[in-house]
């Protein structure tokens, strides 16, 4: 789930199937139950993960219920706080920039290659670079979910809409995570051979300037020439996005909203760790847990 490169083989690459309804949720659920009684007792090592799937195929349906409980959050910011943010119309060169790949960032540009070429990423992957447009690029989570949605084969809108709301940090519940793209590069591609791979430009690039070739000393024989210098500054985009959304924080009003939002999209599970029905009488009694590691496949 967390690196591109071996993204491929560690996720069950079923989100296709099951968004075209080639295969449905209770097949895939029934199955993998089977092969939980298969491997229980023994040294397979397949337990944790096991368990760990049959979570995300019902986390796909609690997001998939947060749309059909609101339609509206495909269009409309789930806090309304956060509408107006960003400019309604983007920045056309920063959001052609992204869309291509051509950032300047090359563990984001990789990302966005990759995807074009495969219409399939990775969980966390999705997840940056959601919030590298929506925090460092300050463009508006419609335009670029949009994009994204035409990129993806597994395109499943009950997923797409609220986990773009929640990288862009406009949901008002969940925690603001602005990922470090040049981190994210050295910590999931650590042999470097994803981004050289989708970003051949950089050949020349020593390893340890690879995510941030901007700090090699060779940068001006590279940069504004066969690859684009960085379209912004990474921790200043970062820092002033920040304190924009936090800023919107503040107040009574915003709380009171936000207790509305949890109320309503919030996920709970009970005691034993189960998923509950929102409307049901024990309501008030189940446990919230964060959203944040809800992700786009499984």
């Amino acid at each position: 789930m967390s690196s591109p490169v071996t993204g491929e083989i560690a996720c069950s690459r079923l989100s296709p199937y099951l968004a075209f309804g080639c295969l449905s949720v209770r097949e895939v659920s029934r199955a993998t139950a089977d092969r939980q009684r298969e491997v229980k007792g023994t040294r397979a090592g397949w337990g944790g993960s096991l368990k760990s799937f049959q979570a995300r195929l019902a986390w796909r349906d609690h997001f998939t219920q947060k749309l059909e409980d609101e339609p509206r959050l495909e269009f409309h910011c789930m806090h309304s706080a956060y509408e107006g943010l960003r400019p309604a119309v983007p920045d056309a060169a920063r959001l052609a920039a992204w869309q291509t790949g051509e950032t300047g960032i090359p563990f984001v540009d990789a990302c966005v290659r990759y995807l074009a070429a495969t219409g399939w990423m990775n969980f966390r992957m999705r997840s940056m670079l959601m919030a590298v447009a929506s925090y460092h690029l300050w463009l508006d989570w419609r335009s670029t979910g949009l994009h994204l949605a035409r990129q993806f084969t597994d395109f499943e809108p009950g997923i797409h809409w609220p986990q773009v709301q929640m990288q862009s940090g406009t949901t008002g519940m969940n925690t603001v995570r602005i990922y470090n793209p040049v981190k994210q590069g050295r910590d999931q591609d650590p042999t470097a051979a994803f981004t050289r791979r989708w970003c051949p430009e950089l050949a020349q690039v020593p390893d340890t300037h690879l995510q941030s070739p901007w700090s090699w000393e060779g940068a001006g024989s590279l940069l504004g020439r066969t690859y684009p210098e960085p379209i912004v500054d990474v921790a200043d985009a970062a820092r002033r996005a920040r304190e924009r959304v936090w800023a919107v924080r503040r107040g009574d009003a915003f709380r009171s909203e936000a207790r509305a939002v949890i109320d309503k999209h919030a996920s709970r599970k009970d005691s034993a760790g189960h998923f509950v029905n929102d409307r049901a009488p024990k309501r008030r009694k189940a446990r919230a847990v964060d959203d944040r590691q809800a992700g786009f496949d499984f």
